[in-house]
């Protein structure tokens, strides 16, 4: 059964995780090389291999930073490239028209076929019909230029730096359906946090779904970062693993990847939150950020899948992947305005493709001009 531990794997006692898991002890200072840290009980080590045995370039050497100004420009280009499906519909409604009802009608029907929803649609025009009132606009471009401010100022809510350095290890939780890009986005992360002088240590805790743990393993092995894992068995003895040996390496961010799961699935969610919980054991004051990877692709599911896993683990930020294909982009418009109970969770990256700096810090401004078509 989907979800239950693999046969003869050792079940784990969350009672008794701090009794029978020692805190990892002080690492003394060695003279050239960390001296060894005893492997978890549960868990083997994974290493990254080393330069001879890699396929592939060490990542943080081959890319340039993502910070890079012409990167940047490159990416938001990709970016607009991405939603230009709702960048055609939504920006080409202000060529060669009058500034009328007709206008905001046709607004509203673009709107909520990029799935922005009822509720942010709503909130949307009815601040564009009073400024164009009050700044007497008459001009199409003019209301184009008004309709991106106001759009900006409606996603600012989502925009959020992730506080890297907060505590140490930063301990992140990362959850998501199948399919999301979920490991694809640790990956991608661990590079990231490595380009800012952070040691990463990584958590194979999707036992379930096939392949999983080897596909973290080589994100591993392209970031020469260790991954701590098991074939089979329980995920929440992963993740405590994972934490005890983050400390005892002095590590500044442990990343745990859980099992794709569907939010339906509720003996799945179950496990969802006793992982959590155990990481808690390990750690008090752990997960520090409990991310949900959610392909931008699927729309009002989305917004689904957003209330379901914020009920379930308490979400501090969303990513969002795969907005370079036939994402329509309106739905953070949603998740911004609260629709359908949801809260305005921090979007901390979006994605728009499968290279390493394709996943960058979500900006409103940038987020609407590229809904516009701009």
């Amino acid at each position: 059964m989907a979800g239950a531990p693999a046969a003869g794997a050792p079940a784990f006692d969350e009672s008794a995780a701090i009794a029978s898991a020692p805190l990892a002890p002080a690492v003394p200072k060695p003279p050239a090389q960390p001296a060894p840290v005893p492997a978890p009980p549960l868990a083997e080590e994974a290493p990254a291999p080393s330069a001879a045995e890699r396929t592939e370039p060490d990542a943080a050497q081959s890319v340039a930073p993502a910070s890079a100004p012409a990167a940047r420009q490159s990416w938001l280009a990709r970016l607009k490239k991405g939603l230009s499906r709702t960048g055609q519909s939504l920006g080409g409604l202000f060529v060669g028209v009058k500034v009328d009802e007709s206008l905001f009608e046709e607004l509203e029907t673009a709107l909520i076929m990029a799935d922005a929803g009822m509720e942010a649609t709503g909130k949307l025009l009815t601040a564009l019909r009073a400024r164009v009132r009050k700044e007497r606009l008459e001009d199409a471009a003019q209301v184009k230029a008004a309709l991106r401010d106001i759009l900006a100022d409606h996603l600012a809510p989502l925009e959020k730096p992730f506080p890297l350095g907060r505590a140490k290890p930063l301990v992140i939780m990362i959850a998501g359906v199948n399919g999301a890009g979920k490991t694809t986005s640790i990956g991608k992360l661990a590079n990231h946090f490595q380009a800012q002088g952070a040691k990463v240590l990584l958590a194979a805790g999707d036992t379930f779904r096939a392949a999983a743990r080897e596909q973290l393993m080589e994100w591993g092995a392209r970031n020469n970062v260790t991954v701590i894992a098991q074939e089979g068995g329980d995920p929440a003895a992963v993740a405590f693993d994972a934490v005890n040996a983050g400390r005892a390496r002095v590590v500044d961010v442990v990343m745990v990847d859980t099992a794709g799961r569907l939010p339906t699935q509720l003996h799945l969610m179950e496990e969802l939150k006793k992982i959590k919980r155990v990481i808690g054991k390990a750690d008090g004051d752990a997960p520090h950020e409990v991310l949900l990877v959610v392909d931008g692709n699927t729309g009002q599911n989305a917004i689904a899948q957003i209330r379901a896993f914020d009920a379930a683990i308490d979400l501090t930020g969303l990513v969002v992947t795969k907005l370079d294909g036939t994402a329509k982009g309106g739905t953070l418009a949603a998740v911004a305005a609260g629709s359908q109970g949801v809260r305005p969770i921090p979007v901390y990256w979006i994605g728009v493709g499968e290279g390493l700096n394709d996943l960058q810090p979500f900006v409103a401004r940038e987020f609407a001009a590229a809904l516009l078509g701009d």
